[in-house]
Formats: C-alpha cells, structure tokens, sequence
C-alpha cells in the first residue's frame, strides 16, 4: 500500500480542517495516511513516503515560518525525494489575498526535489484557497485534488 504525508500549519484550525477533509478523503482511496502538524514530522521520515501534501495558512502572500521551517530541513533528503507525488493547500482571510503563491511557493520546493505535481482543471488550479472556514466549494475542489492526488500516487 502506498504512503502518503498530509501535513500542515494552523493557527485558526482552518487550514487544519482542510488537511482533515484531504486525510479523510484520501484514506478512502486504498493509501496509508499520515496526518501530522509539521511540527510534528519527523523530517528523516520522508523518504518513506510516496507523496506529500503541505497545506499553510497565507501569511502575506507566502507559507507560515513553520512551514518554511520543514521545507528548509527537507533539504536533508535533496534528491531522494524525486519521483513522489507532492500537493499543496492553503487558506487565507480574504479573496486575492495572495493564496496562490503560497500553493506555488510550496510546490517550487517539492519541484526542486524532484516531486511530481498535478495541477486541477476543475478545481482551484494549483491547489485548494480557502477564504475563512472551508466552505462547500473548498470541499468539491478537496474532492477533486484527492481523486487526482491518489490515481497520481498509484501510478508512480
């Protein structure tokens, strides 16, 4: 069975909330899941994972230091993290707050490692924005990135 890292920041629980509905979904498509703040991984487990999805709430247009934090020591594993699948979703306080830079800033560095990234036609194109508490459309597009996220993960 492949394994897959849902990790994330919150301060305000929204952007938990959404790597709760992202864990969630994915445990239905036959995949291990791992669901843990960044605090809490354990940055020499990543290379036992087939893929990775990191949500960050938007702090002025970038990740939170946390998240910068575990993407800054994921260069212990610089190379052999390539080929996995990697996602990326944030949430923020206001429409055209900056959302999709932070998804991009996530998925620059997992592209650096190498990681597979599936952008969304019918979803938030990069990965789900959240404005507030995720609402029924951030919960179609979590639909969408898992479906697409896991038939990823299963063909790699």
């Amino acid at each position: 069975m492949k394994k897959v890292l849902v990790t994330y920041y919150s301060r305000s629980g929204n952007t938990e909330k959404m790597a709760r509905m992202i864990a969630d979904g994915l445990s239905t498509k036959d995949l291990a899941v791992d669901l843990k703040t960044v605090e809490e991984v354990d940055i020499d487990t990543l290379p036992s994972y087939d893929g990775f999805i990191i949500g960050s709430p938007n702090y002025f247009g970038t990740m939170a230091w946390p998240v910068k934090k575990f993407v800054d020591e994921s260069v212990k594993y610089f190379k052999r993290l390539d080929g996995k699948a990697a996602a990326a979703f944030t949430s923020e306080g206001m429409i055209g707050g900056g959302g999709d830079t932070v998804v991009l800033d996530i998925l620059k560095a997992f592209l650096i490692h190498g990681c597979i990234v599936q952008g969304l036609t019918s979803a938030g194109h990069y990965g789900p924005v959240a404005v507030g508490a995720p609402d029924g459309r951030i919960a179609n597009e979590v639909v969408v990135m898992v479906e697409k996220f896991a038939a990823l993960v299963n063909r790699i």
